[in-house]
């Protein structure tokens, strides 16, 4: 019985590696990721400034082919309760139905314009061409862009991003989440855009914004010319969103919206796929993005992995030497870790208006999501970077 309490040199070093690696997880918990939920409470009490006045608004949409929900999304953007604002989309020019929906919807709604790219254009992203052509399309002097997959929660989505739209903003970031859908792919593909938002909209709030993604996404016509649209990338493929976020944001210029309100749904994954496809598209992006920031996400995506690997390594050889204590400090150092981290998850789920919470999941996703950022980025190496560049 002496020996189930008694801590050898081994265990000590086990114990203390796993308590450092533990202090680091809720300093990057209560540091770094409770700043969403912070934030919300913040615009709950009247505490952050807003807009009053809401300028004219151009809301830039590119379309690669068909989508069977495709006027109803429009519709609902179409439908948005705003005093002045119109709406481009840019059709690839692929051989589908598209323009018909377009031009019917045009019929209806006098605000919307549209236009495609034609076929023969060759050598530059389609993506980002067609992101251009609609930005010259545009009058207003504020874009919002976002994507034809995709619809807002509410009539009020334009509102509540342009009630940022004050003179020193340049940029605003908003979240975007999956529709809610049954199975192991679409809460992987869940949990994996929950935590890509969680990060850079945290960073936006600690004053360091570095990306943005074009689902939910606002800036200044202006600023896109300031930098000369996506010139200082176009020879990739993507990083229209991203890398030009990470190139105009600075501490003074963006801003974060996250009100029930702001949300924009996106359509269940399709396939595993489509899915792994878009994600190897950003990992492709990733070594260009600028700042510490990218590092900091790197750093704790691995002293998570490490803590739980840890944790469970000295808890199995506590169990088969009898150390009961050292057994008992182990699986104490997970149930907190767990707790502390579903409590913020949830925390900033909910501020975010997700309709998913991820307690009961996040065992499975801690170590799910680390392998899966590994195993992407082993894909992404393997794979000809010709194919990410532009075409």
């Amino acid at each position: 019985m002496e020996q189930a309490f008694t801590l050898s040199p081994t265990d000590i070093v086990l114990l203390s590696a796993t308590g450092i690696l533990l202090l680091v997880q809720v300093l990057l918990l209560y540091g770094f990721y409770d700043r969403i939920r912070r934030r919300r409470r913040a615009s709950q009490l009247g505490q952050v400034d807003y807009q009053t006045d809401l300028p004219p608004v151009s809301v830039v949409i590119t379309v690669r082919e068909e989508d069977p929900r495709l006027r109803d999304n429009l519709t609902a953007i179409l439908e948005q309760d705003y005093p002045c604002f119109e709406v481009v989309v840019i059709n690839d020019g692929r051989a589908d139905d598209t323009e018909d929906v377009l031009t019917l919807l045009a019929e209806r709604y006098p605000h919307l314009y549209h236009s495609f790219v034609p076929d023969s254009s060759r050598y530059v992203s389609r993506k980002k061409l067609s992101l251009t052509l609609g930005i010259k399309a545009a009058h207003h002097p504020w874009l919002v862009l976002t994507e034809a997959t995709c619809r807002p929660a509410s009539p009020q989505w334009l509102r509540h991003l342009a009630r940022n739209f004050t003179p020193q903003t340049d940029i605003v970031l908003g979240y975007s989440a999956y529709e809610y859908a049954p199975g192991l792919l679409q809460l992987r593909a869940a949990f994996h855009n929950f935590l890509t938002h969680l990060r850079f909209l945290s960073h936006a709030l600690c004053g360091h914004p570095h990306m943005g993604l074009g689902r939910n996404l606002a800036y200044r016509k202006e600023l896109f010319f300031k930098h000369n649209g996506f010139s200082s990338h176009l020879d990739l493929q993507r990083g229209d969103d991203d890398l030009f976020v990470n190139l105009a944001a600075t501490k003074t210029n963006t801003r974060v919206e996250i009100s029930p309100e702001s949300l924009i749904l996106m359509e269940p994954v399709a396939t595993a796929k489509a899915w792994r496809e878009e994600r190897l598209g950003y990992a492709s992006t990733a070594p260009y993005l600028r700042g510490l920031q990218p590092l900091l996400s790197a750093f704790d995506t691995l002293t998570r992995l490490l803590f739980l690997l840890l944790a469970v390594v000295t808890a199995t050889l506590a169990g088969l030497a009898a150390h009961w204590l050292v057994l008992g400090l182990a699986v104490f150092a997970l149930l907190v870790h767990l707790l502390l981290q579903s409590l913020v998850f949830a925390g900033a789920a909910r501020a975010l208006s997700d309709s998913r919470r991820y307690r009961l999941a996040l065992p499975l996703m801690n170590l799910l999501h680390p392998l899966q950022t590994a195993i992407c980025s082993l894909r992404y190496h393997l794979r000809n970077k010709r194919e990410f560049r532009r075409k």
